[in-house]
């Protein structure tokens, strides 16, 4: 995996580097704008590239926006300080991977990377719960009677082996269902996400 950082804070920069080499990962390249990293994508194809958000010529949206029009084969993960909902939904709308904050990324950066080498998104699980959530579409009505139980379980903090139990079915049928509740729901596809929206949307029975 080769991966591009980008952050206009020198010391940020090199500590990254620093941390994500001390775990295998290859860095490319090294960079402190916006627009000399989408420059740098479109020439190297990194693998991945952990942008922080505010930058200048570029921020890591614009980056990750122009990545996807021209539909270059680079997944983008975006670094912030802030919960912000009109940003995380930018991201979503702009097919992000993975969305971290700072204050969390050295304890996180590891499993999203994993997490999007499987072609999966990684939202940081220390996010508002409201940035998670979709208030337009948040109705249990669409979901199997089947969904709406396991929905409930999951209120209640169950795991998949937990639920399984519950409802004699295999934890791999658990997993299938909740890849089928997030589609329903039209949630982001990050880790705890619906465990988060469940939290916040379901009264524990």
């Amino acid at each position: 995996m080769k991966i591009l950082l980008a952050d206009d804070h020198p010391m940020i920069l090199q500590g990254t580097k620093s941390f994500l080499e001390s775990l295998g990962y290859t860095i490319s390249d090294l960079c402190s704008s916006g627009n000399v990293a989408f420059n740098l994508i479109k020439a190297h194809k990194p693998d991945v590239a952990i942008l922080d958000i505010n930058m200048p010529e570029m921020s890591g949206l614009e980056v990750a926006k122009q990545v996807q029009s021209q539909k270059l084969p680079c997944k983008v993960v975006l670094l912030t300080m802030h919960n912000d909902k009109s940003i995380y939904k930018k991201a979503i709308e702009y097919g992000v991977y993975g969305y971290l904050l700072k204050n969390f990324s050295s304890t996180e950066i590891d499993a999203c990377l994993k997490t999007i080498a499987k072609n999966e998104h990684y939202a940081s699980p220390h996010l508002a719960a409201e940035l998670v959530t979709n208030p337009t579409d948040n109705s249990l009505e669409q979901l199997s009677i089947t969904e709406r139980k396991i929905v409930d379980l999951i209120s209640q903090q169950k795991n998949n082996r937990q639920i399984g139990e519950v409802l004699f079915i295999s934890e791999r049928t658990i997993e299938w269902h909740r890849r089928n509740i997030i589609e329903k729901l039209n949630l982001p596809k990050g880790k705890n996400t619906l465990l988060t929206w469940t939290l916040q949307n379901v009264k524990v029975t």
